[in-house]
């Protein structure tokens, strides 16, 4: 299973060989699953996803936006990723916060809960 509903947050964990845009679909997905059952804290965790290369500035933008466009304010998220896919500089959590959505990206899982959890 991919999402899964936890105490007071859900968890999206894809697993296996992905390609970058099947993630991003994933995300979208759970961000509006979210949204409609009414769970504002949403934990993505992509360590155990393979196969995925680290995405352009231009289509980092263009998904982090559709990210916060379906999450319409409502669905903070926190992602948990290896360093060979995160922007040093969190240009994503910037372009998040631009479009009106509370987003941060994180090494560490346990990390990454605290904060969504705050």
């Amino acid at each position: 299973m991919f999402y899964q509903p936890g105490e007071g947050h859900a968890v999206l964990r894809p697993t296996g060989t992905l390609k970058m845009a099947q993630v991003v679909d994933l995300v979208t997905d759970a961000i509006i699953y979210s949204r409609a059952k009414g769970t504002t804290r949403l934990l993505v965790v992509l360590t155990g996803a393979t196969g995925l290369v680290p995405p352009r500035v231009t289509a980092r933008y263009e998904f982090i936006r559709e990210w916060a466009r379906v999450s319409g304010g409502m669905v903070r998220m926190a992602v948990v990723t290896g360093p060979e896919l995160a922007d040093p500089r969190k240009f994503g959590v910037t372009v998040a916060a631009n479009a009106g959505m509370i987003k941060n990206i994180f090494e560490d899982e346990a990390e990454a809960l605290a904060w969504l959890m705050e």
